[in-house]
């Protein structure tokens, strides 16, 4: 065996072990907590914070799920930047439908910062009654237990509690994608982190104590970051305490997703999370798929692992994703494992592209983080040409164009002479 073979090896190795643990913890942690009923130590008042913009899929189910909550005391405080906005009147529709259940809408933009839900938030946190607050999405859909189980996990030591979203309701490929990357992959990873006591914010939804806050400067302190839960973790580690994940995670019912719409928002992610954890993000190109396939099917065609073997590192692989999903009662279709083989193709190109650029759209906010701040990995005009070349948005949008866009890319770039 040569000495690339035996680091072909230690990679496989290494990222097998990886990939099984972390849906081992987060099966545990699933299942373990559909044997215990949430019970919050106490049911304070609660305000649910939702910022609203644009009529979304399924937009009239999440938010009327905001008034179906099982909990003695909650007000829910609507946020919208413009009382133009076309989802006013249906937030005004479920006043109507719902007015037992004390409920505002509170219109204006306060920019303290790039972020849009951030600015949009910013007068419901200033408004909000009571000491217990909860930001939550418009998209994701709220189940009666959602109190209790956030509740439910504020232990002793913890300063926020926060929720990854799982995709579902995927009517078509491309959402199907969004949903491999946000269930089994992303949300895995999540949950194995806390599992293990190395939780951080997800911003789809956020349990605060407000003294937790206000004690970092109030809600202007989430503005330190482009990514208001990645500035959410700083402050509550800066703190001295910990962010738990939820039990079970929301659902966000996805409907239906182009390819290059769920590139886009991926990237837009990536390109926060490098922004905001450089040292954390670096290593993300190990934890898809691609590198530890391609090692095995590397040493299949050396020769160091036979055919039959590379055959059960992949079905193992992909399985073990398939097992998390069934037991989880996460979505799963016969497209799944299309999605999962897409999904590890993409997460490297995805990577370096995160490292090429600074800017993306957030809901139609042109926005630009840390300008200047490049990759220090390899020489930017290196990572500038892999981006030129491996960028997919070209074939995302037309997947009968690839070839030749790649073949135009890569003539282009034998042209250039660098």
């Amino acid at each position: 065996m040569t000495f690339l073979s035996l680091i072909a090896l230690a990679l496989l190795a290494v990222a097998l072990a990886a990939h099984f643990a972390s849906i081992a913890l987060t099966i545990f942690r699933t299942l373990h907590s559909r044997n215990a009923t949430p019970r919050p130590p106490a049911t304070p008042p609660v305000t649910i914070l939702r910022p609203v913009c644009g009529l979304e899929h399924s937009v009239e189910e999440t938010l009327a799920s905001t008034f179906a909550i099982d909990w003695p005391d909650y007000e829910i405080i609507f946020c919208c930047a413009s009382a133009a906005d076309p989802v006013v009147p249906l937030v005004e529709r479920l006043f109507a439908a719902h007015p037992h259940v004390p409920a505002r809408l509170l219109t204006g933009d306060d920019r303290i910062s790039i972020n849009p839900k951030l600015n949009n938030l910013v007068k419901g946190w200033s408004a909000a009654r009571h000491n217990w607050i909860v930001m939550a999405d418009s998209n994701v859909l709220l189940p009666p237990d959602y109190l209790s189980a956030l509740m439910a996990r504020w232990i002793p030591g913890t300063g926020l509690v926060c929720s990854p979203p799982l995709g579902g309701d995927a009517r078509n490929f491309g959402a199907e994608l969004e949903c491999a990357i946000l269930n089994t992959y992303q949300a895995r990873w999540q949950i194995a982190a806390d599992t293990l006591g190395l939780g951080f914010a997800q911003g789809k939804t956020m349990l605060w104590r407000r003294e937790t806050l206000d004690e970092a400067g109030g809600i202007r302190a989430l503005a330190g970051e482009a990514a208001e839960d990645a500035a959410a973790t700083k402050v509550v580690r800066r703190a001295g305490l910990n962010v738990r994940v939820v039990a079970e995670p929301y659902v966000q019912p996805l409907g239906m997703r182009s390819l290059l719409s769920v590139w886009k928002r991926q990237l837009r992610w990536a390109r926060l999370r490098r922004v905001s954890f450089p040292a954390f993000f670096a290593p993300e190109i190990l934890s898809g798929g691609f590198l530890p396939i391609l090692a095995a099917v590397l040493l299949a065609m050396s020769g160091d692992i036979s055919l039959g073997a590379l055959t059960l590192i992949i079905l193992s692989w992909y399985g073990a994703e398939a097992l998390l999903a069934t037991l989880a009662g996460w979505h799963l279709s016969a497209r799944s494992p299309f999605a999962w083989v897409l999904r590890d193709l993409l997460l490297p190109a995805l990577w370096v592209a995160a490292w090429t650029g600074n800017s993306f759209t957030w809901r139609g906010n042109a926005m630009d983080i840390g300008e200047g701040r490049q990759s220090t990995i390899l020489p930017a005009a290196l990572f500038s040409r892999l981006a030129d070349w491996l960028d997919p948005l070209d074939w995302l949008e037309n997947p009968r164009t690839m070839t030749a866009a790649m073949s135009r890319r890569l003539r282009k770039w034998v042209r250039s002479g660098d």
